[in-house]
């Protein structure tokens, strides 16, 4: 029976096993409810290795094909977290837990990965490992880092490590990918304007740090507009501005937030260091100080050419070459499987999620005619990669 057909037999389980992730969403390393059902489930199909802990909270499956001439070992990788977004459908499975919600299909991602583990745990069509990676803190925390800080890829010899993830808009058992960046870096900045504050009926007494900081913001945008090559890509987003709090108080301090997101190292660090000399140099000229703090940040997500080829093959030999676009445009969101890209070659790639709200969004969900399609992606690389020799 081929490869889909077989996964769409147990379908209604992927399902019920995505429904269930869906009613209890847990965010970042605090995931330990739904590493606990992964981990189960891994077990109950029999995999040969179920390991905890690694990164945290990540867990890890191992199976081993009936071939027994090969070392190798190829990583599947899904990410298990939710976000702190209030779900307002409802849902027969929806949120049980208030501000919390499985706002990127990450409940989903999980439930494919789980489905090719039941299936590739039954036939064993291959001759290697495969190494199922079910990843916390993808949404910010970075737990892609943490497992490979963890020693995920030694640990377990993976020699090539994938990833996927639901595109909303995208036809359902379609797939897209590309070679080379195919998701932005992101860094996060906090920009400091320090003034004199003052009486606002009396603005020649102080320095306006409003006023600076308004500066500032416009001039951010001039960055892209008229400092990065125009066949480069970027953004620069101030998201969120703190400003005293009376009607006639001009305040000493003024605190802005917000995003940078790259598609290359130097267009990063070019970007990094035009924003740190138009706070400063923009501040000096107001006579005030300004400083800025760089945070929590992912690489670009930069597949490598040959299993980028690859994926899409064994794409296009499961859906049609029809239904997989090699050129997809990169996105300019971000992902921490960026890290485990930097430390073994493999791919990224992106499955249609139908007609569906966009990600992040309260009113999205995980479509489940996908699952199948995904599950079976994974096996097929599985048993592609790691085939059985006479």
């Amino acid at each position: 029976m081929p490869v889909l057909e077989r996964i769409r037999t147990f379908a209604d389980a992927m399902q019920a096993w995505r429904h269930d992730l869906h009613a209890h969403p847990e965010l970042l390393y605090d995931v330990e409810r739904t590493a606990g059902v992964v981990a189960e489930k891994l077990r109950a199909f029999g995999c040969d290795e179920v390991v905890t802990g690694i990164g945290r909270t990540g867990v890890v499956g191992v199976i081993r094909g009936k071939g027994r001439t090969s070392n190798r070992a190829i990583g599947l990788r899904a990410d298990m977290d939710a976000l702190p977004i209030q779900e307002v459908r409802d849902l027969p499975y929806r949120s049980t837990v208030p501000g919390k919600m499985h706002a990127c299909g990450h409940d989903g991602h999980t439930a494919m990965l789980l489905g090719a583990a039941k299936y590739l745990a039954e036939t064993r069509d291959f001759d290697g490992a495969a190494v199922l990676i079910f990843q916390p803190a993808e949404e910010g925390g970075g737990g892609g880092d943490a497992m490979v800080e963890d020693g995920l890829m030694e640990r377990f010899g993976i020699e090539s490590v994938y990833g996927m993830h639901n595109i909303p808009g995208m036809k359902v058992g379609t797939f897209a990918i590309r070679p080379g960046p195919i998701m932005a870096s992101t860094d996060r900045f906090t920009l400091t304007i320090e003034g004199r504050g003052g009486h606002a009926a009396l603005p020649q007494n102080a320095v306006d740090s409003v006023l600076v900081a308004s500066h500032v913001i416009i001039a951010l945008q001039s960055i892209v507009a008229r400092n990065l090559d125009p066949l480069q890509s970027a953004v620069v987003s101030v998201c969120a501005l703190d400003a005293g709090e009376a009607f006639n108080v001009l305040p000493q301090t003024v605190t802005m937030r917000g995003t940078m997101r790259t598609l290359s190292q130097p267009v990063r660090a070019q970007i990094k260091a035009r924003i740190e000399t138009l706070v400063a140099e923009i501040a000096a000229g107001f006579g005030a100080t300004g400083v800025t703090a760089f945070g929590a940040s992912y690489p670009v997500t930069e597949n490598h050419p040959a299993e980028t080829e690859f994926m899409a093959d064994v794409a296009a030999a499961l859906v049609g070459g029809e239904n997989v676009d090699r050129a997809v445009a990169p996105m300019m969101t971000a992902e921490d499987f960026s890290y485990m890209l930097g430390r073994r070659p493999g791919a990224y790639m992106f499955i249609g999620n139908g007609d569906s709200a966009s990600l992040h969004h309260p009113h999205y969900d995980f479509n489940d005619a996908a699952a199948p399609y995904g599950a079976s992606l994974w096996a097929r690389l599985i048993e592609t990669g790691l085939p059985l020799t006479a």
